[in-house]
């Protein structure tokens, strides 16, 4: 490990933000801090996943949601002081790691399956 990665898992437990594991084609709620004047409040941003770049301190992801017909994409910095909190709201099972062919789908065809439990179940 050189001395940028150390550097950078140091700062990422010193801010102790707790990230939950989520994946392309995830529906995400990610609140993000809006300042209005002297004012600040969080406002939630619904979507899909479609994409996660970057590492360690760099990383971001792409949400992007419908809003009045037309397609809006956001890109969250995973760290950034501004993203208060990241919630799933349900899994999706795709098979790619960027979901950019959605940007050319509409209704039906846009959807993503929502992954199924699948786990083993022990029963004594």
């Amino acid at each position: 490990m050189n001395l940028i990665e150390q550097l950078e898992k140091e700062e990422i437990a010193r801010l102790g933000k707790s990230v939950p594991d989520f994946a392309p084609g995830d529906v995400l709620k990610v609140s993000v801090k809006v300042k209005e004047g002297d004012r600040e409040r969080l406002q939630a941003y619904e979507g899909v996943c479609i994409g996660r770049a970057g590492s360690g301190l760099n990383e971001n992801f792409t949400v992007r949601k419908i809003s009045f017909g037309e397609g809006v994409e956001r890109v969250f910095p995973v760290y950034s002081p501004n993203v208060a909190t990241i919630e799933v709201v349900r899994r999706g099972k795709v098979r790619r790691a960027k979901l950019y062919y959605l940007r050319d789908r509409r209704g039906k065809s846009a959807r993503i399956a929502e992954k199924t439990g699948g786990g083993e179940t022990t029963e004594e």
